[in-house]
């Protein structure tokens, strides 16, 4: 196990030329670091984000506590993890004294998965079901997988693995740990996201760093901030990509089947540091947290270790936006929406917290041509900011998920919303 942990470690350390990046980027602390939370005010009756012309906006559910994450099975039912930070008491004032708990739920995490099901085909779910609870092992659950008739849950510790045939509303059977993942003490970005390849022989797993640039000590960052990959048993558990911030959603571009990623950057460097992005991912590559960012751009507060040499870190194809929090990722892969949409990429925005001006906060959409990016992200699903001036939002966008029909699905956490997106422009 050490001689693993010690590999895990050296893996980005080789050979580092200095490269000027192309991307020009403000100087550290160019503006003052600022706490700026966000108040939720939430959503009157009728109210809704807002899309292009020619979609259509409708609540899809609601009620949930703190709906993160989704899964759509092979049989078209949507799973919902809800799931949540566990501030301790003593954060929970401390949070609530700094403003950020009219940002973030405060709650413990409710760890429950529930099942939608649309039986007659409206586009509105008729069925309601919980499907798991933390008696049955979840512990801050967060992404979803089923491969023949297991369903994989990604605790934030551990992947479990459920006995599970499509079409099931409730399962019975315990649950297995197949594999342990990193957390203890030092986890503030707690969310485990699992991705299949398409023959389903791997799984892929994104997990973000204990904190922010390591200042608690890189011991609590083993295996962390990296994309990890193992066989569907649990088995030959390695880093795949690593100096990955917070990577959380995860999908295959359509035409290559090149995995993305969009990741959260650093906070604490100013307004315009550092961008979030959206990158393809390459086996064995380095991205330079927490040493650097945006190529080998350096972090004044992350000395290098001595007597060693960076591998060049691989610099990030689309910049999202600094402090955007872009949380989800769906390649769009049905005929529904109109041409200009089809494979291209939608990210989903929580919203900031380190800005002066509130950034994030929507969907965008980013144009793919080839297989790569072919445009500037823009807006796509809006309204979530009532007042910047204010900083008041009504919600805060997470995860997205495509149902059989086409239309797109949004979770809103903070105000426990579900939204669904469709085209209905004739």
């Amino acid at each position: 196990m050490k001689r693993f942990l010690l590999i895990v470690l050296l893996l980005p350390l080789s050979i580092f030329s200095q490269v000027e990046t192309q991307k020009k980027l403000p100087d550290p602390y160019a503006t003052k670091p600022v706490s700026n939370y966000s108040n939720v005010i939430g959503w009157e009756d009728g109210q809704t984000p807002k899309a292009p012309a020619g979609f259509n906006v409708t609540k899809y559910a609601d009620g949930f506590q703190n709906p993160r994450w989704m899964y759509v099975t092979p049989n078209g039912d949507v799973l919902v993890a809800e799931s949540n930070s566990n501030y301790s008491i003593l954060k929970q004032i401390g949070a609530t004294i700094i403003g950020a708990g009219g940002s973030n739920n405060l709650a413990k995490s409710a760890d429950v998965i529930t099942l939608l099901r649309d039986t007659d085909n409206d586009g509105m779910p008729d069925l309601r079901q919980t499907l798991l609870t933390k008696e049955d092992g979840l512990n801050q659950p967060f992404g979803m997988l089923v491969i023949d008739n297991w369903l994989y849950v990604a605790n934030t510790d551990a992947i479990l693995r459920y006995p599970y045939v499509p079409g099931q509303t409730k399962i019975s059977a315990k649950g297995k740990k197949i594999a342990d993942l990193p957390a203890g003490k030092v986890n503030q970005h707690w969310t485990r996201n699992i991705l299949a390849n398409a023959d389903n022989s791997k799984i892929y797993i994104a997990v973000g760093s204990g904190d922010n640039i390591g200042e608690k000590g890189m011991e609590h960052e083993l295996l962390k901030a990296n994309i990890l990959v193992m066989d569907p048993d649990g088995s030959g558990l390695k880093v795949y990509a690593t100096g990955l911030r917070n990577p959380v959603g995860m999908d295959w571009e359509p035409t290559t089947q090149i995995l993305w990623t969009t990741v959260n950057e650093r906070d604490g460097l100013g307004d315009n540091l550092v961008p979030d992005y959206l990158t393809s991912v390459q086996e064995g590559g380095f991205y330079g947290w927490p040493y650097m960012y945006w190529g080998n751009h350096l972090d004044p507060r992350v000395p290098i270790p001595p007597n060693i040499k960076l591998q060049q870190p691989i610099v990030p194809e689309v910049d999202l936006g600094s402090h955007t929090a872009s949380l989800g990722l769906l390649f769009y892969t049905a005929d529904a929406f109109p041409q200009k949409y089809r494979n291209g990429a939608f990210v989903v925005q929580h919203g900031s917290w380190n800005r002066d001006i509130l950034s994030g906060y929507k969907v965008v959409y980013v144009p793919f041509k080839n297989g790569e990016p072919a445009g500037k992200p823009e807006d796509f699903l809006t309204g979530f900011i009532v007042d910047p001036q204010k900083d008041e939002v009504r919600g805060r966008p997470v995860g997205a998920a495509l149902l059989p029909d086409g239309s797109m699905l949004i979770t809103d956490d903070t105000t426990n919303h579900i939204w669904r997106i469709a085209y209905t422009a004739e």
